[in-house]
C-alpha cells in the first residue's frame, strides 16, 4: 500500500524521508492532490535500466521491421558499414 502524505509533512522532512524504502516510495499531496513522490535512488537506477531496455527493445524492434521491409544485409555489408562508420570518427 503507498505511503500518502501532505506536503506539510515536509517541516519535519526527517520523519518523511524514514518512511522511505526501495520498492516503498512516500508519495506528497499538495490541496489533496498527487504532487510529488521521494524513493530510494535504487528505485531510480532500476527505473533507468526499465527505460533502457525499453529504448533497446524498440530499436532492436525497427531494426527487424527495417529488415523485414527492405531486406536484410549480408555479414560481408554489414562488416563493411562498421567499418566505414569506424574511418568516420
Amino acid at each position: 500500500m503507498p505511503q500518502i502524505a501532505p506536503i506539510s509533512d515536509l517541516r519535519n522532512y526527517g520523519q518523511v524521508l524514514e518512511k522511505v524504502e526501495e520498492g516503498k516510495p512516500v508519495y506528497l499531496t499538495k490541496n489533496g492532490h498527487g504532487e510529488y513522490s521521494l524513493h530510494d535512488i535504487a528505485d531510480d537506477e532500476a527505473l533507468d535500466k526499465a527505460r533502457a531496455m525499453v529504448r533497446l527493445m524498440s530499436e532492436l524492434n525497427q531494426g527487424f521491421s527495417s529488415g523485414e521491409e527492405k531486406g536484410w544485409l549480408t555479414d560481408e555489408e554489414v562488416y563493411a558499414r562498421l567499418k566505414e562508420k569506424r574511418r568516420k570518427v
